[in-house]
């Protein structure tokens, strides 16, 4: 999520300190603003004897120098600007122990122009504490708050009904918010059968640490007991195995051959000897050896540890890929997903605006595609005919991408389940995905999955054919009207590039047709089998390393999703002949004076430098 700073307090020396081996758990405290979040936990570390030694005293002291009456949220908002203005600003990180395991506390501020940095908190956590001020009652960010943690996955909560001695620890005030706050929590479906409502004083401490005699009609857990009670999540290394690739490397010196794909490996483990798919693409190798700079070698990863490893097959794979254990649950791979949003941007989110979707190392371009439902989460009015998505929205929308990403499940794997959404350098939203949207090319993906996994590849590379022949396989695609000069662009660009010492083939859609498409000639099947057709041929000469150039009238944006299954969308350069675009493909160069063969072919050729896919200019 959102990059924020963080306040450590460390744990104390002696035997408070976080050891290595022990179970630990992260959990995040939440709620509207001056609703006491702070003071709880810092009257957490008091009464458990976490503060590092004379921390308590120094602050006591501060606060008298400065004539300011003591409270326990400055034991952990220790940024000026934040006891200045009484608020938590960014997420601060106390670590701290009981005798059943180790703690990281997440104090996620509740100021709703810091809701960006509270869902950063959330996203981390396993567990929650929503903390609702007895006297105020339920407010905006009590609902906002809960509905944020339900949609980010966080299944295990309890609310803290706080400062119960305002109001005298009024029984009723207490029963009133619980029945209201549940009643809220099933309106999102949340299952509240095991939510947990503790009454709290963080000022007095009742119920915090130690069970308070006040509210002796109250029989239920203290803080600290329902901490303990909170069931650990499967440990990262449990789960399938994820790493996004960050980069691959090549080293050349001294005859050194080795590609390198890093990254960090998210869960799960891998050994030497593992068989590994990559997704979105499919692709898939053994792992040779893993590569770590200044450290010993080793035969495994595993979660949360940064490593390199080279493949027994050199592949060719990108930044963004995911690899995952070829015989473990795989990713799912889609180009449209349903995701449960959250909004921050000023400008409301908008179809027709592109976007980009970040999730791990991928980074891709996405837009909205339909929204389900819009929630007010204040308010839990529920819309479904509005048409943007307003800031601090809450909605379930339908994303599309022009080329496929793949993501679990948050349910299965939060880790690649959350994501942002970028625009203009700045994060204006994020949320998680709950799974695929409607998808017409399912069917078309699925088999394109199925060929790749079972691909009988050839001994030489895609990354070595593309050294040795001094380009990157590209399907140019020329489309355009009837008689707009396609054919005769194609023919042309195909000879200056044979000349120039490319491997280059111009194929005839006319040939596919009488050739490999023989036999659906008479049968009245739909464009898109065709076009499908046309991908698989193309995925053919793209692998053996060449240029490719195909014609075709009027191609559209469906035409050429199709045809991204099969072929990387970044080894596709389009092309539209004619004074006026009349398709809804974005086309990278446009050709608007057909006559002109020798300017056609310069700006195509001056397109493919660019994208790296011829490497020595001529």
């Amino acid at each position: 999520m959102s990059e924020t700073r963080t306040q450590t307090i460390a744990p104390p020396a002696g035997p408070a300190t976080v050891r290595q081996g022990r179970p630990q758990m992260q959990m995040v405290i939440v709620g509207h603003v001056d609703h006491g979040k702070s003071t709880i936990v810092g009257r957490l570390l008091a009464d458990t004897g976490t503060l590092p030694d004379g921390k308590l005293e120094a602050i006591r002291a501060a606060c008298e120098r400065n004539s300011k009456p003591f409270e326990y949220a400055f034991l952990i908002d220790a940024l000026k600007d934040e006891q200045a203005q009484g608020i938590t600003i960014d997420s601060a990180r106390v670590f701290f122990k009981t005798p059943a395991r180790d703690y990281i506390i997440i104090d996620a501020p509740g100021h709703i122009e810091f809701l960006k940095n509270m869902v950063t908190g959330a996203s981390r956590a396993e567990v929650a504490f929503l903390v609702i001020d007895a006297f105020e009652g339920i407010q905006e960010n009590s609902r906002r708050h809960g509905y944020l943690l339900s949609m980010l996955g966080v299944r295990q909560l309890a609310v803290l009904v706080n400062k119960m001695d305002i109001v005298e620890y009024d029984r009723n005030v207490f029963r009133r918010i619980v029945r209201r706050y549940r009643r809220f929590l099933r309106s999102i479906d949340v299952d509240t059968g095991g939510v947990e409502f503790i009454p709290v004083s963080g000022l007095a401490g009742d119920n915090v640490v130690d069970r308070s005699p006040r509210t002796d009609w109250y029989s239920g857990p203290t803080v600290i007991e329902q901490l303990d009670s909170f069931r650990k999540e499967a440990d990262l290394v449990d789960l399938p195995f994820r790493m996004p690739v960050q980069g691959v490397y090549k080293f050349t010196r001294y005859g050194d051959a080795r590609r390198i794909v890093a990254g960090t490996v998210g869960t799960g483990r891998a050994e030497v000897g593992d068989e590994i798919v990559f997704y979105p693409s499919g692709k898939r190798s053994r792992i040779a050896a893993f590569e770590r700079f200044a450290a010993e070698p080793t035969r495994h990863a595993s979660a949360l540890h940064a490593t390199g490893l080279t493949l027994e097959e050199q592949i060719y794979v990108v930044r963004g890929e995911i690899a995952a254990k070829a015989h473990e649950p795989s990713p799912i791979v889609a180009n449209r997903v349903r995701v449960n949003l959250f909004w921050l941007g000023r400008e409301p989110m908008r179809r027709n605006h592109e976007y980009i979707f970040k999730m791990g190392t991928s980074r891709q371009p996405t837009r909205l595609h339909r929204i389900v439902r819009v929630l007010d989460a204040s308010s839990l009015r529920a819309s479904r005919r509005k048409a943007e998505v307003e800031r601090h929205d809450v909605a379930e929308v339908e994303l599309a991408f022009d080329a496929d990403i793949a993501f679990d499940p948050v349910d299965r794997i939060p880790f690649t389940s959350r994501f942002v959404i970028v625009d203009n350098y700045e994060i204006r939203g994020g949320g998680i995905i709950r799974g695929t949207a409607e998808d017409e090319e399912a069917w078309i993906r699925e088999n394109v999955r199925l060929r790749n996994f079972n691909w009988d590849r050839s001994a030489i590379s895609p990354v070595l054919r593309a050294e040795r022949y001094s380009q990157r396989s590209t399907l140019i695609l020329i489309t355009g009207r009837e008689d707009s000069g396609k054919q005769e662009l194609a023919n042309r660009l195909e000879e200056q590039l044979f000349l120039e010492g490319k491997f280059v083939y111009r194929l005839g859609v006319g040939n596919l047709e009488r050739g490999l498409s023989a036999d659906i000639q008479e049968v009245p099947v739909g464009r898109d089998e065709h076009i499908r057709r046309l991908a698989e041929v193309s995925h053919l000469f793209l692998d053996a390393g060449v240029i490719l150039i195909v014609t075709g009238v009027e191609l559209t944006g469906h035409d050429l999703d199709i045809v991204k299954v099969p072929v990387n969308p970044d080894e596709i350069l389009t092309v539209w002949t004619g004074a006026s675009v009349t398709t809804d493909i974005d086309v990278a160069v446009h050709i608007t004076d057909p006559g002109d063969l020798s300017g056609g072919v310069e700006r195509i050729k001056a397109a493919l430098r660019r994208s790296g896919a011829i490497y020595n200019p001529y």
